[in-house]
């Protein structure tokens, strides 16, 4: 939650910006829309704000997500336990098979900035909801103090208006004393409350026109707004554009109610109704209940519905082709910014795959995963054919950890920081836990046991530039880097998932990247596990270790036959022994028993 709050912030900004162009547009179109579309813009905006709360799987996000994403949190690489060990296995018996060292990092602690952001927003969330019960309670003093509605020139005037407007439904109407102007209150009970003033001085053309009004605000389901427009003031109450949009939404309400009435009338009542709000304007004013719907407003309001009933006029055929059109681009242009305040998109946290043009069926392999979540994905190019085991997971990205170097190893080759014929680097003499590391690496060496400190050497003469260019050209996973330099990729800000490894294995194989060809197949020959008459197979480990525990298992290759070449990419995960090693025997029991690799 304490994350959620800092995209939340964030997507506040985005939303700020939302309603000043929607404010612009309204302006822009104003000739072009009618009183009914500028209100009904606002529900475009009111589902904008809602948003944010939704999982929405869209587009890409900015960087800026990314980076402020990271300084929630990153694993310090500088207090980092090694307490890692060989997790490899041989499951074909080939002594060449790659070991899958790890070493470990510590957890995640979220932002304390974020979670005292959380706490002044839950804060000022129940304060805002004492407010609102407070108004209700009022609201609720004023239904228990009002008396049915007596007088009957009122009653017979305000059947017909019923007839008029063609409600069917009976509305009880009551009057009372505690009000200045009329109002509609109720989601499924509506009531129109009357104050006793106006009953008492009454005039029928000016009363027609408020019930007329109320009952304009009933057939247009306007209490619906009023809940949604007080639960997003709830929620947004540190917003104050946000605020400023629900007052314009609610000054459009009046005026879009005002030219539903105008349109019931003949062109000379026009300047009566106009008169019926100047009358009143000193004596109703905006009623003090959440979830009220009235004739009142203040004096600015008030002049705006004015100025709006002197220019009116009934709207003719290309009027109204104009104005539908005027919304439906409006509506485009704000809907297309959905995808930027979703904090659900905002994290990164999932692919967006288009599957529709892939061929693809999703299998049950849940039997070999046992206690584990995770995906399996296979690519049959022949065939062109997918097969995943739970998309959800598939789609998911997760740390890649080791299985990273694959492409580590080919930024260095293709800026000659390493080339195929020389890929030797000196150890540096420091001790590592594993015996494999404590000495100089080629390329091939470094891959086979998975030699952190080769591939960090790699990257500190590429620079973080030069690598994030790299990553943001072969398109890898999230193109996040900002995490700690040398970690980056070890359970950190740097994230794929198993459909991204795939395709990128596929990319490579083939290299549609346009790298040298030599850095291609030097990359391929350090990945080379097996080669034998059946096949070539192709494949890299990963393991995530934080705190000491294995949580994050990869294995990714492929297997060029005769006649074909399969794609894979298995992720495990679980609080422990989620390793490199164990995905391994999972995706090699897969793949024997659907006879691709003995």
């Amino acid at each position: 939650m304490a994350n959620f709050m800092i995209r939340f912030l964030i997507c506040n900004v985005f939303i700020s910006g939302i309603i000043g162009i929607l404010l612009i547009a309204k302006r822009i179109f104003k000739n072009n829309l009618s009183s009914r579309m500028q209100y009904n813009l606002w529900f475009l905006l009111l589902g904008l704000l809602a948003v944010p709360f939704i999982p929405f799987r869209l587009i890409g996000f900015p960087q800026i997500f990314l980076w402020l994403g990271s300084l929630r949190s990153s694993p310090a690489s500088g207090t980092a336990t090694a307490m890692g060990e060989a997790v490899g296995i041989h499951p074909t018996g080939n002594t060449d098979w790659m070991n899958d060292f790890a070493l470990s990092v510590n957890s995640e602690t979220p932002s304390i900035a974020g979670y005292i952001l959380l706490g002044i927003w839950i804060v000022g969330i129940f304060a805002m909801i004492i407010l609102v019960i407070k108004s209700s309670l009022r609201l609720r003093t004023l239904e228990k103090s009002a008396l049915p509605l007596q007088n009957p020139e009122v009653r017979r005037l305000y059947h017909r208006c019923l007839e008029e407007m063609e409600i069917h439904r009976n509305i009880p109407v009551y009057s009372t004393a505690f009000l200045k102007s009329p109002i509609i209150v109720g989601l499924l009970k509506p009531c129109i409350y009357l104050p006793i003033h106006l009953i008492s001085d009454y005039n029928e053309s000016d009363m027609r026109y408020m019930l007329l009004h109320e009952l304009q605000h009933y057939k247009h389901k306007d209490a619906v707004a009023s809940y949604l427009m007080n639960l997003a003031g709830v929620i947004y109450w540190f917003n104050p554009l946000v605020w400023y949009a629900l007052k314009e939404m609610r000054n459009d309400r009046e005026v879009a109610c005002d030219t539903s009435v105008l349109k019931m009338l003949e062109e000379d009542a026009y300047e009566d109704y106009g008169n019926t709000l100047i009358n009143f304007a000193e004596k109703v004013s905006l009623t003090p209940f959440p979830f009220a719907a009235g004739l009142g407003g203040n004096m600015e309001q008030m002049k705006r519905r004015i100025i709006n009933i002197a220019s009116y006029e009934k709207p003719t055929f290309m009027k109204r082709i104009k104005g539908m059109t005027a919304f439906m681009l409006t509506a485009v242009l704000l809907l297309g910014f959905a995808p930027f305040i979703s904090t659900y998109a905002a994290d990164g946290s999932h692919y967006q795959w288009d599957s529709s043009s892939e061929n693809v069926s999703y299998v049950d392999l849940s039997t070999y995963f046992g206690e584990y979540e995770g995906s399996f994905v296979l690519y049959d190019l022949e065939n062109d054919t997918w097969s995943i085991h739970d998309k959800e997971h598939a789609t998911l990205r997760v740390a890649p950890n080791s299985t990273y170097k694959i492409y580590d190893a080919l930024f260095g080759l293709e800026e000659g920081v390493i080339t195929p014929e020389n890929s030797f680097i000196a150890w540096n003499g420091e001790s590592y836990p594993f015996e494999a590391w404590n000495a100089d690496q080629t390329l091939q060496s470094a891959m086979n046991s998975s030699v952190n400190w080769y591939f960090e050497s790699v990257d500190e003469q590429l620079g973080a530039a030069n690598i994030s260019n790299y990553i943001e050209e072969i398109g890898y996973g999230n193109e996040n880097i900002s995490g700690d330099f040398s970690t980056y990729w070890m359970e950190s800000s740097l994230k794929i998932s198993p459909i991204e490894q795939v395709e990128l294995l596929t990319r490579l194989q083939n290299n549609s990247f346009g790298f040298a060809p030599e850095n291609i197949n030097a990359v391929k020959d350090a990945i080379c596990l097996s080669s034998s008459d059946a096949g070539t197979f192709y494949g890299k480990t990963g393991t995530g270790r934080v705190d000491g525990q294995d949580v994050n298992g990869w294995f990714i290759g492929y297997i060029e036959t005769a006649d074909n070449t399969y794609f894979f990419a298995t992720n495990i995960g679980a609080d422990s022994d989620a390793t490199g090693g164990n995905a391994t025997e999972i995706t090699m029991s897969i793949l024997s028993d659907m006879n691709i690799w003995k």
